[in-house]
């Protein structure tokens, strides 16, 4: 789960209900509004959304996706999520979560565990976690971080601290996808919608598109059980659908309907190199932004990187 936000004409119609974002160089120049969403890891199919003002915080959004989550789910979610209260909320549900806590959070401990991790207490929620030291080795130098993450898995032979940690870098996923519905679908470009009613719609014509090209995509990989998800190409998908649409292709009576299809073909004629690891700074990059950017010189380069990490034993208070 993360959110994100998409941006709207200025025009008086939507700035009655959806706002400019303040900001340290004067706030954003245009309306926009927040998506936040539920997405699969490895197909990056979307499992539920909800948007609206950008007044309102990703997390009191989140009870409207409570909905889709269920028993045999383990949920990625930042800093920004690890509210007791709403933790406690998803465990309700019977899905898992594994969510990063801020370091400096204090976090009492029950028990000890020899991968360790240690048994402890989030509001009234029981929980594992796990405080880790990550190391990142690129041709440019060395970057290392601490991460603290909690997880209601309370077995630490079942789910390994390590296997956890590992795991929780797939939440970056959501990012990518989010790239694919506001770079490749949308150009960069804001939306057309000039009403609040507008808005609404159009944004649930993007995810629909972006789900039907998901879907397809998800179709096509899984006719080869050894073919990792993340070898198929979005743009591929979306230029082939648009060229089917251009093309009125494949719209006549008769029409053959199978799994893989028109664009899971051309999918997996062309895919994508198996993921290696790189890193890229994660700054602004844009000079105006409601953040301060970091420069004058921004490196924009990707390093291929290699990754070391350290299970942190803390001591007792």
């Amino acid at each position: 789960i993360d959110g994100t936000t998409l941006t709207l004409p200025d025009t008086p119609n939507i700035l009655t209900r959806l706002t400019k974002q303040k900001g340290n160089h004067g706030g954003t120049g245009y309306p926009q509004t927040r998506l936040v969403a539920l997405l699969a890891c490895g197909t990056r199919t979307l499992i539920d959304a909800a948007f609206g003002p950008t007044t309102t915080g990703e997390t009191t959004y989140t009870p409207q996706l409570l909905r889709s989550l269920h028993t045999g789910m383990i949920l990625l979610a930042d800093r920004n999520f690890a509210s007791a209260s709403l933790l406690t909320d998803i465990a309700t549900t019977g899905a898992h979560v594994l969510v990063r806590l801020k370091n400096s959070r204090t976090t009492p401990i029950l028990a000890r565990y020899r991968d360790g991790s240690y048994l402890s207490v989030l509001g009234g929620l029981r929980v594992r976690v796990i405080d880790a030291e990550i190391t990142i080795t690129t041709s440019a130098g060395r970057h290392t971080g601490t991460y603290r993450l909690a997880t209601t898995l309370l077995d630490p032979h079942r789910h390994p601290a390590g296997e956890l940690i590992t795991l929780y870098h797939q939440r970056w996923e959501i990012e990518t996808a989010y790239l694919e519905l506001k770079s490749s679908i949308l150009g960069g470009r804001v939306l057309r919608a000039r009403t609040p009613a507008g808005v609404e719609q159009e944004v649930y014509a993007l995810l629909v598109t972006y789900q039907l090209l998901r879907t397809a995509m998800a179709d096509a990989t899984s006719t080869r059980p050894d073919l990792d998800p993340d070898r198929a190409s979005f743009t591929i998908a979306w230029q082939t659908a648009r060229d089917q649409v251009v093309q009125a292709a494949d719209v006549i009576a008769d029409t053959v309907i199978d799994l893989v299809g028109t664009i899971g073909r051309h999918v997996l004629t062309d895919l994508m190199p198996a993921r290696r690891l790189r890193v890229c700074p994660r700054i602004v990059k844009r000079a105006i932004s409601k953040y301060q950017a970091r420069g004058p010189v921004i490196d924009r380069t990707s390093y291929k990187a290699t990754i070391g990490i350290d299970i942190l034993t803390p001591a007792d208070p």
